[in-house]
């Protein structure tokens, strides 16, 4: 059920699997390499990208399989990243100030 002040969507669901499955095809496939180093310089540049995120997000905690989807294609852009250890045994505390 959407919010009151969520626009109405652009894509249904199932049309926000298609694309999804289509991108992390093409972002895939080998010959895209160098546009894809491209694709990621330039990301943060593309308001089209941002809005299909939040449409696509909105559909994660309905649908597993858009929540599949989505994490493979932000693995595609965002590196894997370790948490640096924390907690007592890892001597990680912080001073309160």
């Amino acid at each position: 059920m959407a919010s009151a002040s969520a626009p109405p969507a652009a894509l249904s669901a199932e049309q926000a699997k298609v694309v999804l499955a289509e991108v992390i095809q093409a972002f895939s496939a080998p010959e895209n390499a160098v546009r894809m180093d491209e694709a990621r310089d330039n990301a943060c540049n593309d308001m089209g990208v941002l809005k299909f995120a939040r449409l696509v997000k909105s559909y994660e905690a309905q649908d597993p399989e858009i929540a599949s989807l989505s994490g493979k294609l932000k693995a595609l852009f965002l590196p894997p990243m370790t948490l640096p250890p924390h907690g007592p045994a890892s001597g990680g505390s912080v001073a309160a100030s």
